[in-house]
């Protein structure tokens, strides 16, 4: 690592600057110089394509062009906070220090997802002004970050924050609208132009932004004790930030056990103790802007990791999996000799299924408790009974909750849980991500690693770096899922396609794939405690590869999981972290190719869209040894698919890596392949 820091006369700083603009392509600066009123301080992705320019004005304050690959891509985006009682904004603030650090080194994720090994590479700058205030962008090959800092000291009310994100043209957007703050962030990705969004619309992130063929997600990470970032509509085609206020007073609905009325929220968005031995006190969240300068570049995107928290924990027993799912199906188990349904007879049969394909987990949802407490449960359930099964047969069990029934009583219920030999908690309808509820987060997280427990949140907002710091939490929800087939036909096979190029750049996902039941569009039906896809079976044995999750449910019964043998067979041997992840082919809306490594083990997976595919895969990707052979199984749709989308056919061959294999996919299908090396 490479650090130079200079301190300031006004000569010595106008030498620097020209210095420094002079090493700028004369292209590049001629496309983002309008509008600048001093002489920009300029910073290079390490790869030389991505070129930052920061100026300050007495209007603007700090404001930054972005240029990728000789284009403009951001026009004078505007960065601020402003702090109650803080001297001055950074419209008036002076620069009193600039530092320029540079960083390559490889970092091993403590639960991997799309890589054992992550390079990082990136160059920083840091602008400290008389204030007190940071303002630090670093730039990779992969995007664009910057957070704010304060060296201020006792407690920090933060009245706003400016995130004005400024484009050079009227983009096309991928827009998850929102119309509340309350909302578990599982939105449709609406297409939509810059300026055809109001400052009355607003999304939840992350969103995507089209520049013209480049690609670029906007989300945060490192988001801890303070409020989500929500973007709305500007009439400068771009986007502002909303933040939901803090919230001073909120009761739960009348009969409602999870919906809240918030009565009251102050005029302010978060309020901090800043001490001198609480240094991440004083840093704010990362604003993201993650580029795809082809759309395959978004599925191997990794600057939500890298820009989070580092470890907090010892993470030595998180153990990814699969798991075997109740709720979607309805507890819905047949050809059995006892009545199915919320009793431990039915988890025991779940247990007996999970251990029969080596499946890590089962999950208890909604009903294995009364929902006045999470330990009063029902008579039906013995808890004990069912977990000692479990662990008789190498699988555990982990435990659905209400976030507010378990605050409850979070000590006694978690110290329970572990005493009962839980694996861990999914705890569901937060609904918000104001500064008390992401600190909620926090706090679940920290006193479950405490106890050895894994947590998974549902009606969650976006990952944001918590992952990073406690990996025990290995995945969360926000994201529409298969879940919505139950009441809804608006989970389609293009929808499928947009969720890995977006929601998934910003960390697992719980989408919850794996319906035995298939329908094209025209014969799909809703049906709530019996559902189905709106897509073939091997577009959704596709998700097991495509969709990345560390603990990855199974979500339909158990019984058809028998039935369909052969399907469920394939999808169990599927692991849940890799080694190592190549994107071959990807379009957003339109496809994917990827191939994930295991061990010696490729698996290979292809979604496509509701039109009817054909594509070519050249197996290079197995190295330069031509000689070495491979077995590959593969699940393709069958030739009827295209009607019965539960059609599949097998196929088993000799490959290397100078074959090419031919695919045809279905309308809303898939295919999926298993190479194990000869």
């Amino acid at each position: 690592m490479i650090t130079q820091r200079f301190q300031f006369p006004a000569l010595f700083l106008f030498v620097i600057n020209l210095a420094l603009s002079l090493c700028v392509l004369v292209n590049a600066a001629n496309l983002a110089n309008a509008g600048q009123n001093t002489d920009p301080y300029t910073l290079a992705s390490p790869n030389g394509q991505l070129q930052l320019r920061v100026a300050q004005d007495v209007e603007q304050g700090v404001h930054y062009s972005l240029i990728v690959s000789d284009k403009l891509v951001l026009q004078n985006a505007v960065a601020d906070i402003m702090i109650q009682d803080m001297q001055a904004n950074l419209s008036k603030a002076k620069l009193v220090d600039l530092a320029r650090t540079s960083v390559e080194r490889q970092l091993q994720p403590h639960v991997q997802q799309k890589s054992k090994w992550i390079d990082e590479q990136y160059n920083q700058l840091a602008l400290t002004f008389d204030n007190q205030l940071t303002l630090t962008f670093r730039l990779f090959d992969q995007g664009l970050a910057y957070r704010f800092s304060t060296e201020q000291h006792g407690e920090l009310v933060v009245m706003a924050e400016t995130v004005g994100v400024n484009f050079a043209a009227d983009h096309s957007v991928m827009f998850p609208e929102e119309t509340s703050f309350i909302s578990h962030n599982e939105r449709l990705y609406l297409p939509k132009k810059l300026s055809e969004i109001t400052p009355k619309q607003f999304a939840s992130l992350p969103l995507l932004v089209d520049a013209d063929g480049i690609k670029l997600v906007i989300t945060e990470t490192g988001l801890r004790d303070y409020p989500g970032l929500w973007l709305e509509g500007s009439d400068k085609q771009g986007f502002n930030a909303r933040f939901p206020a803090v919230v001073l007073d909120s009761e739960l609905k009348q009969d409602s056990d999870r919906n809240e009325n918030i009565l009251k929220r102050a005029d302010y968005i978060a309020k901090r103790l800043v001490i001198d031995h609480a240094p991440k006190a004083g840093v704010f969240p990362w604003r993201i802007f993650a580029i795809g300068q082809a759309d395959a570049d978004l599925l191997t995107n990794e600057l939500s990791y890298l820009l989070a928290d580092e470890l907090a924990i010892d993470a030595s027993w998180v153990k990814p999996g699969q798991v075997a799912w109740d709720w979607w199906n309805a507890n819905n188990v047949f050809g059995v000799d006892f009545q199915a349904g919320i009793n431990t007879q039915t988890y025991k049969y779940y247990i007996d299924f999970a251990a029969k394909y080596g499946i890590e987990y089962i999950v208890l949802d909604e009903g294995w408790h009364h929902l006045d407490s999470v330990l009063n449960v029902v008579d039906d359930i013995d808890i004990k009974e069912i977990i000692t099964y479990g662990k008789s047969k190498n699988v555990d069990v982990i435990l659905w909750v209400i976030w507010k029934t378990l605050d409850n009583e979070l000590e006694q219920a978690l110290t329970q849980f572990e005493r009962w030999g839980a694996a861990g908690i999914k705890v569901d309808f937060m609904q918000r991500d104001d500064q008390a509820m992401v600190n909620y987060y926090w706090k679940i997280a920290e006193q479950a690693a405490k106890r050895k427990l894994l947590v998974d949140f549902h009606g969650s907002y976006k990952p944001a770096g918590l992952r990073r710091a406690y990996p025990n939490v290995i995945t969360r929800e926000g994201v529409r899922g298969l879940e919505h087939n139950k009441w809804g036909d608006y989970i389609t096979a293009e929808h499928n396609l947009t969720l890995p190029f977006i929601r998934q750049l910003a960390g697992p996902m719980d989408y919850t794939p794996g319906a035995m039941v298939n329908a094209q569009p025209n014969n799909f039906r809703i049906n709530f405690n019996r559902p189905m896809s709106k897509t073939t079976r091997v577009h959704q044995m596709a998700m097991y590869v495509v969709f990345e999750s560390p603990l990855q449910m199974l979500a339909d019964t158990p019984s058809h999981y028998l039935r369909e043998h052969e399907s469920t067979e394939f999808i169990s041997r599927v692991p849940t972290v890799w080694d190592e992840t190549k994107v071959l082919s990807a379009k957003i809306s339109d496809h994917i190719i990827i191939a994930r490594r295991s061990g010696e083990q490729w698996f290979i997976g292809v979604m496509g869209n509701s039109m009817a595919r054909e594509f070519t895969l050249d197996l290079s990707l197995l190295g330069l040894n031509e000689t070495q052979k491979y077995q590959m199984s593969s699940f393709a749709d069958g030739i009827n698919a295209d009607k019965y989308a539960s059609d599949y056919q097998t196929r088993t061959e000799t490959v290397t890596s100078k074959s090419k294999v031919s695919i045809t996919l279905a309308p809303s299908g898939g295919w999926v392949a298993n190479l194990t090396p000869r």
